[in-house]
């Protein structure tokens, strides 16, 4: 475990208004102007959203190096300026390349570092080459994990740059939304997985995000935020509007210890589970109630239902032909905790976490949404709930309701494109590749 050294730093994430490409020249100047308003504020690490230059939807045609040399040098100077890092999204061309970057300016007004995306989000792949590497920057105000939007979706990245030193996660970013409900633009990074990140690595995390329509068909959910080391939100942007999201955070080396990389079940072949299969979970632990809610199952056309008498035994156990992996509360915690076992064709996931229940639902909301799996979580002596692949509680006890069902479908757990060519344990076998390969 590292010695904990922590200080407290100025951050400003800048919220900016989405633009097209085509309109960047025009965006720049109020870009840079909340740039320099962040700075005379005191901002001593000052955040950018993902693509700010020269924008998101990037197109076939190929991006000017000189526009993106004297955007450098404009942010270099307010670097300079104001004795701040700056990290902002960029496209940068590499060896004929060009990735959808994170890049550091240091407070002398050069590039001190950057991060490619690695995991790249639907369309953003036909014009952005992959990044390939996951270490973090060294800067003025310390180490930073420097990731880009949908790598946050990817538990190995985080947690490989925290486990390479990073102090903070940073995350310049374009959090799309449907616009399911106007009122309520939704983002499962922003909504949920930030702050699962935050705590679960024990390093805060800067996320600079857009607000408003690119190009008529992106829209994004604004809702930047400075989140502290705990999980805890230190503050947050609106939706629909321009914002500089200002606040000190502490950062500093991790203490958080990690869970074995050796989870029940990561090895072997398995059996094909059942197309579909409807599971029923119980809290009882009184054996005479558990049969009572046997036979109630039975009525339910359930199979189970199963409790905590199954996961004490850990390992694996079959319910309804679904193999079901009981997992320590450490794996629970920690970001690589089911990596391996659902990488290796696990996707049901049950445990009894312990720690501070106010985290359950996140935590497990988390877990199965990153890895496109089930997770049924035993919260206290009433509650036990069951989240689906798209990381929603569908069912739970409470109180005197002691046994509950859900559908089991594994065609869901299967569909892991969470967009179109954007496959989570694709994505997430680089990341382990990455991390097992180890620093160059």
């Amino acid at each position: 475990m590292r010695s904990v050294q922590r200080r407290k730093i100025p951050v400003a994430a800048i919220q900016t208004p989405a633009h097209d490409r085509s309109a960047f020249a025009s965006a720049w100047p109020r870009i840079l102007a909340s740039v320099e308003a962040a700075g005379a504020r005191g901002a001593r690490l000052i955040v950018l959203p993902e693509a700010t230059v020269p924008g998101y939807v990037l197109g076939t045609e190929a991006v000017a190096e000189e526009l993106l040399a004297a955007a450098a040098r404009d942010l270099g100077a307010l670097a300079r300026r104001h004795g701040a890092t700056i990290v902002y999204g960029t496209a940068k061309i590499l060896d004929g390349a060009t990735y959808n970057a994170a890049v550091a300016i240091g407070p002398d007004g050069r590039e001190i570092g950057f991060a490619a995306k690695q995991f790249l989000w639907h369309f953003d792949r036909l014009w952005f080459a992959p990044g390939t590497a996951l270490q973090p920057v060294e800067t003025p105000v310390g180490k930073l994990g420097l990731l880009v939007c949908a790598d946050g979706r990817i538990p190995s990245i985080a947690a490989t740059l925290v486990d390479r030193g990073a102090e903070a996660l940073v995350m310049p970013t374009a959090w799309v939304t449907s616009g399911r409900d106007p009122q309520a633009l939704e983002n499962l990074q922003a909504d949920l997985m930030v702050s699962v990140r935050a705590r679960e690595n024990g390093v805060p995390f800067v996320a600079a995000n857009k607000w408003g329509v690119e190009l008529g068909s992106v829209a994004y959910c604004g809702k930047s935020m400075l989140v502290d080391a705990g999980g805890r939100t230190i503050a947050r942007a609106a939706q629909d509007r321009d914002e500089i999201v200002f606040g000190e955070v502490e950062i500093g080396a991790s203490d958080v210890t990690r869970a074995p990389d050796d989870d029940p079940g990561a090895e072997g072949a398995r059996p094909t589970p059942p197309d579909r299969a409807r599971i029923a979970f119980t809290s009882a632990v009184d054996p005479h109630e558990t049969e009572t809610l046997r036979g109630l199952a039975r009525q339910a056309d359930a199979s189970g239902p199963f409790g905590r008498a199954e996961l004490a035994s850990g390992g694996i156990f079959e319910v309804g032909g679904v193999r079901i992996a009981a997992i320590v509360p450490e794996a629970f915690w920690s970001p690589r905790g089911l990596v391996a076992a659902r990488l290796g064709g696990i996707d049901a996931f049950a445990c009894i976490p312990g720690g501070d229940a106010a985290w359950h639902v996140p935590y497990a909301r988390t877990r199965a949404a990153e890895l496109r799996a089930y997770v049924i979580v035993f919260s206290d002596e009433l509650r036990a709930f069951a989240v689906d692949p798209d990381g929603a509680v569908v069912a739970g006890t409470f109180d005197d309701y002691r046994m509950a069902t859900f559908a089991y479908e594994r065609a869901r757990s299967a569909a892991t494109d969470v967009a179109p060519s954007t496959n989570v344990l694709k994505g997430t076998r680089t990341a382990e590749a990455i991390r097992r390969r180890g620093v160059p």
